[in-house]
């Protein structure tokens, strides 16, 4: 069954096909060229059953293994589209998104804890010095990533539109970088929220080590739970762990927390396509309770929160570069990580990144950026603002 799925639907590139007992199949022809390593003939007919969540699951338990996970992986996805399960299924799938993205308060805590809680020193070794853990931005002639993103952190800052001494909120602070960056920038005064006391614990270290005590402040903080209001409020990579059902909480938070005069910018990655549910894999292992928006679900909230969108920026492409940096940044010292955390944990986060990669190239994933405001004459009437910012930096 797996070969004759193979051979009718392989026509982009070659995949090479081995079984346990030896015997060999291909099926296409030129490149890419991936090869798929069966250690256990049983798994193939699990796989077919369920491949979006299978295939994950299967190589971190070590029932298949591949000497180029990428190249398979382009190979597999570009060939076949997302997997349409049987109506019963799928409809199930709907049916349970809402629990799927259960993120109370309580249940937000939980699922950031269950990623980025993890020892700090597992993403000292693929991030980059600044600890972004978010998209980089690759615009011409950009060839790393730590410049990738510094340049990420540059556009953020321009799109804020930040004067002197304003107040920002940041949302999802992470490992404290761009707060820090604000802060130094423009002499913001930063209030910087995470729900990771690891994330936190770092972050707070970094602001001293910066001397910012004064101008930064790293809370240990739910959004929802925020009394202050701001001039300018950012929020990067985060909104992927809200969920469908609280948007409107989400936006209202944001307009609540924004003095008059405010901008927003929201960075976030997005579907390019029509909404869908979380693939099983990532929902279980990497990002419980996240969810991929769609941009028809994400404007009608804003729009009923009263928030005028005054730009909307698509970077494409941008987080499948930054995502094949950190995959080979991992593969360098994966020798290290496997000593330390064993096997099935590097199989799966090699799996995590490899796959989140293709996912932007083949699956219509793409990062937005959403710029708001409570009044639309707050920014600029051109984009011309972001260039004339960045030739007077440089």
């Amino acid at each position: 069954m797996l070969e004759r799925v193979l051979d009718e639907g392989v026509e982009y590139g070659q995949l090479r096909l081995t079984w346990p007992d030896g015997r060999h199949c291909l099926f296409g022809d030129g490149e890419p060229a991936g090869t798929l390593l069966l250690h256990e003939a049983r798994v193939a007919r699990r796989i077919l059953a369920d491949p979006e969540f299978m295939l994950g699951q299967a190589y971190m338990d070590g029932h298949w293994s591949t000497p180029d996970l990428r190249a398979l992986l382009t190979v597999l996805m570009s060939n076949f589209a997302r997997e349409q399960r049987g109506g019963a299924r799928r409809a199930a799938d709907w049916l349970l998104r809402p629990l799927q993205q259960w993120n109370r308060r309580s249940a937000s805590r939980r699922n950031v804890a269950h990623h980025y809680d993890i020892d700090e020193q597992l993403f000292r070794r693929f991030l980059d010095r600044d600890l972004q853990y978010s998209c980089g931005y690759w615009p011409a002639g950009t060839d790393d990533l730590e410049s990738a993103q510094a340049q990420k952190r540059a556009l953020v800052r321009r799109k804020l539109c930040l004067t002197p001494g304003q107040s920002v909120l940041d949302i999802g602070c992470g490992w404290g970088g761009l707060a820090i960056e604000l802060a130094e920038q423009t002499d913001a005064r930063v209030v910087g929220l995470t729900l990771s006391s690891e994330q936190a614990r770092v972050a707070r270290a970094r602001v001293r080590e910066h001397g910012l005590e004064d101008r930064v402040s790293i809370r240990l903080q739910d959004y929802r739970d925020v009394p202050e209001r701001f001039d300018r409020i950012v929020s990067v990579g985060m909104f992927e762990h809200v969920g469908a059902a609280y948007y409107d909480q989400y936006y209202r938070a944001v307009r609540d927390h924004l003095t008059p005069d405010g901008v927003a910018l929201i960075h976030t990655i997005g579907r390019l396509g029509r909404p869908a549910v979380t693939n099983p894999w990532i929902r279980r292992y990497i990002f419980p309770g996240g969810y991929i928006p769609s941009l028809s679900e994400v404007t009608p909230a804003i729009e009923r929160q009263g928030l005028a969108t005054t730009d909307i920026e698509v970077l494409r492409q941008h987080y499948a570069l930054t995502l094949a940096e950190w995959f080979q940044r991992f593969q360098a010292v994966r020798g290290d990580i496997a000593a330390e955390k064993g096997e099935r944990f590097c199989r799966l986060w090699e799996f995590y990144l490899a796959v989140s990669e293709m996912a932007f190239h083949y699956r219509g994933l793409a990062v937005f950026h959403l710029q708001l405001a409570r009044d639309p004459t707050a920014v600029p009437l051109t984009r011309d603002y972001l260039l004339e910012a960045e030739k007077a930096r440089s």
